[in-house]
């Protein structure tokens, strides 16, 4: 997230996306977005390809080819949720190929529900959830390292209200 600031321990949970997958980005919890892009760290980005090739060739993801993570253009957005009390993030992170990542409403704080498209990155490009952890939920995974996950249909995680069970 690139935030000295931001010390929360988080559950973070990396989507990688292949050619073979459609690139419009879903919310997954509802709530208020507001999203600011962040700059390349390096002039170029970095490529994903031998990432993507490690998943159709191998079936894993190659941490030798990693460091498009810390250095491409990226947007962070930044979704309050009223109903859990506080934000959660979804960074996207682009390909060195790609250096436009399209918010579908440009303008801030705009309300969204579960399931709908708020942004689009285009061919091979990532998208991590950030969860800040909360003493109020529990916020699970569903899914194995390496499933594969089709946006707005898949969960991702699990939201247990701890003080209901």
């Amino acid at each position: 997230m690139r935030d000295p600031d931001y010390s929360a321990e988080s559950l973070v949970i990396g989507i990688f996306m292949t050619f073979f997958d459609v690139h419009t980005n879903r919310v997954p919890y509802p709530g208020t977005v507001s999203y600011a892009e962040m700059d390349p760290i390096d002039t170029f980005n970095h490529p994903m390809l031998d990432v993507e090739k490690s998943i159709l060739q191998e079936l894993r993801i190659s941490s030798d080819s990693l460091d498009y993570l810390h250095h491409n253009q990226r947007v962070l957005n930044r979704i309050y949720s009223v109903h859990l009390g506080q934000p959660y993030y979804l960074l996207q992170i682009a390909d060195y190929d790609v250096d436009c990542i399209v918010p579908f409403k440009l303008k801030q704080n705009q309300p969204v529900v579960q399931g709908q498209r708020f942004s689009q990155v285009r061919y091979g490009s990532q998208v991590d959830l950030i969860v800040p952890l909360s003493s109020r939920f529990e916020f699970e995974p569903v899914q194995n390292d390496g499933d594969h996950v089709e946006a707005g249909i898949d969960p991702v995680i699990r939201v247990t209200d701890r003080s209901s069970g």
